[in-house]
Formats: structure tokens, sequence, C-alpha cells
């Protein structure tokens, strides 16, 4: 069965979000949360580590720019995002998302600062699982209410838009 990242969201908030909002009543928001990050950043730093390392044995070298547009068109499959390429090197995956699925679904259930903590926070630790010398930064996300979400992903020493 090859089910969809997108799908795979949906079916996890199932479980998840009343979790963690069972988590947050009983430990506190802040608490709850913290723990939801650092559990989660876990897991997803490994999946990072796991697609760099695969993805680094399969092309023999660390093209920044072609592991990460490979890794979000499994994220968009299924419609699941539109974005636009900014910049793309060995060095750079720069995109900004213009429509989010994950987003939508999330604000849907009336649980966007939820699917912020449980989809968007993911990114960062994925990204750490490429390695010390890849940064991401991200200043706003359709989560939290911008009109895009601007992901620039670099290799340490590279220069900035």
């Amino acid at each position: 069965m090859n089910v969809s990242v997108i799908e795979q969201a949906k079916i996890q908030a199932q479980v998840l979000v009343p979790l963690v909002k069972a988590l947050q009543a009983e430990l506190g928001e802040a608490r709850a949360n913290a723990l939801v990050r650092k559990t989660l950043g876990d897991v997803y730093r490994g999946f990072g580590e796991e697609f760099w390392q695969a993805k680094n044995n399969a092309e023999n070298e660390s093209d920044l720019g072609k592991a990460v547009s490979s890794a979000f068109k499994t994220y968009a499959r299924d419609d699941a995002l539109a974005y636009d390429v900014i910049e793309q090197t060995h060095d750079v995956f720069a995109f900004d998302v213009k429509r989010c699925a994950y987003a939508e679904f999330y604000k849907a259930l009336g649980e966007p600062e939820l699917g912020f903590l449980l989809v968007c926070t993911a990114d960062f630790a994925t990204a750490e699982g490429f390695g010390s010398d890849i940064k991401l930064t991200r200043t706003q996300t359709i989560m939290q209410g911008a009109a895009h979400c601007d992901f620039r992903y670099r290799r340490d020493g590279v220069g900035s838009q």
C-alpha cells in the first residue's frame, strides 16, 4: 500500500490531535508542546538522516538542490502542495509554497496551531538530519496565516538572497 504523505498526516491526526489536546490539558500547553516537539523532532531528524544517506549513497554526491527537490515532490504528491522554486543549485534549494493541503486540513479541523506543531515544525528537524552544514530558514507559514511559506535550504557558507 502506497499512501501519500498528506493521507498519512490525515490518518495520524485522528490520534495525534486528541492526544496532544489531552497532554496540553494535563501538563499545560507550553510543556506539552515542548514534549511533542522534542519527541517528533527526534523521529523526523532520523527520517532526514535516513533520506540524506540514501540519496548520497544512490547518487554518490550531496546535491542539496536535487535532494530537497526530490523530497518535496513526495510531500506534494496528490496535489498536497503547490510551490514555486526560487533557486535550485548544488548548495541551495529555495521555494515558496503557495497552497498547502496540510494547512487546509488542519484549518478545517479548527486546529491550525496543532497543524503547525505536528506538521510544520517537522521541517526543521528533518533538515537537521541532512547534516550540520545544511540550514533551513523559514519566516512564515500558511498554517500560521501567511499567504505563503518561504523555505530556504542552504549549505553553510553559501550566501543568502
